[in-house]
């Protein structure tokens, strides 16, 4: 699933040929996604201009005079920018045209959704989809203690707690393995019993794996690739995230795989305690 890194360089590709330009067609394929579209998006967005990009946790949010075009990528979903007569696809879902040029939607696995929040709805940070969204830790001004003090009475495990959304936004399975490696934290600690100045450790590795991370083009999932067709390629710096066997670049031991919540989670045994 394409999480906060690769969603932000999707971001980053489309805004140049969106922002300031008019929506002069839209095409839907299908009568919804995850949700249905809204039946009267067409006409809602044609002769209209995105006046800019944004991104809140995984969404992408393309804003206009009116109101916010919301689009989640999903399971396998990407945008690609391409000329206006390329054909679509058999998973080519939806194209918002430019002239010249089209963003298109393509998701084969259909667990994306393409929504709309108009301005008289209210505020679109207060959107049901949007509105239980922790805190972006990119942009945060004190995310360890945020952190710290929001996990005073969790005993949860604190990968398990990362994943969860509520506090802290995008950090996925994969960079929530490499966070807490850099950070030198065993996944399977309790939340509550993690002090300020590790929480410390830990807000730093979010921003610099997550920044990294976009810096690269994010990681080559499985159906992600970026607006002008390229995959990330941040796997190639993963320190311990599917590298079971594999030894340690710190200390030789081996990378180790737990199970937690479902998700794989890896680790070194010597190097996080």
């Amino acid at each position: 699933m394409p999480e906060l890194p690769e969603v932000e360089v999707t971001r980053r590709g489309i805004a140049p040929s969106v922002e300031g330009h008019e929506v002069t067609a839209v095409v839907l394929r299908r009568q919804g996604l995850r949700w249905p579209f809204p039946a009267d998006l067409p006409a809602l967005l044609q002769h209209r201009a995105v006046r800019s990009t944004a991104r809140r946790g995984k969404y992408l949010l393309l804003q206009f005079d009116h109101g916010t075009l919301i689009i989640h990528l999903g399971m396998s979903g990407h945008l690609r920018v391409l000329p206006s007569d390329v054909p679509p696809k058999k998973h080519d879902h939806v194209d918002l045209q430019f002239g010249a040029h089209l963003m298109r939607f393509t998701d084969p696995r259909r667990f994306g959704a393409v929504l709309w929040h108009a301005n008289d709805a209210g505020d679109i940070a207060d959107h049901v989809l949007l509105r239980k969204l922790g805190v972006e830790p990119l942009t945060h001004p004190d995310l360890a203690g945020l952190l710290f003090q929001q996990t005073r009475q969790r005993n949860a495990a604190i990968k398990q707690v990362l994943l969860a959304g509520d506090i802290v936004v995008g950090v996925g399975n994969i960079y929530a393995c490499e966070s807490l490696f850099e950070a030198r934290i065993h996944p399977n600690t309790p939340a509550r019993r993690i002090s300020r100045p590790r929480y410390e450790r830990l807000a730093t590795a979010i921003k610099r794996v997550l920044a990294a991370a976009i810096a690269q083009g994010g990681s080559t999932l499985r159906d992600f690739i970026g607006a002008d067709g390229v995959s990330g390629y941040f796997q190639q710096s993963y320190a311990v995230y599917d590298r079971e066997g594999a030894p340690c670049a710190h200390c030789g031991a081996s990378i180790r795989r737990i199970v937690q919540g479902q998700r794989s989670t890896f680790y070194c045994g010597r190097c996080q305690r």
